[in-house]
This record gives C-alpha cells, sequence and structure tokens, in this order.
C-alpha cells in the first residue's frame, strides 16, 4: 500500500519532522542528521513561520513550528 502526499501536507511533514529535530537538538544535543546544523534549523524553521530565529532560541521555534502546523491542520480539515 502507497501513501502520497502532495500539497500542503509535504510542508506540514517538513515542519514536523523539524519541530523533532530541534527538539532532539534543544534536549540532548544531538543533531538527527548532519545537514541539520543549529543554524540552518533556525532558519528554517523561519522560513515555513515567517518569524526570524536568534542562535539558542531552540524553544521559540519548537512553539512556532507547533503553532503553524495546528493552523495548517485546522485550516486543511
Amino acid at each position: 500500500m502507497t501513501t502520497s502526499i502532495t500539497g500542503n501536507g509535504i510542508r506540514i511533514y517538513q515542519a514536523l519532522v523539524l519541530k523533532q529535530a530541534l527538539q532532539a537538538y534543544d534536549r540532548f544535543g544531538v543533531k538527527v542528521n548532519t545537514a541539520y546544523t543549529p543554524k540552518a534549523m533556525l532558519a528554517t524553521a523561519g522560513h515555513i513561520t515567517g518569524q526570524t530565529f536568534k542562535r539558542g532560541q531552540y524553544e521559540q521555534a519548537i512553539a512556532a513550528l507547533a503553532q503553524w502546523i495546528e493552523t495548517q491542520r485546522s485550516t486543511n480539515q
């Protein structure tokens, strides 16, 4: 069985994965991928949410992504 994700679902999935990666880095200091540097993760979170995050603002980025995800899920139903 194959599931296809299209449209805004791809962006929501990206935000979910990024949120989990930020949580892993913030809580344990673990990068889940070599491309997921703290600077790159915060920049991507800013691109998704439209906000700007400075170095060390992982909790703010996680909260903003969670809010963005919920907003997108509620508007897509």
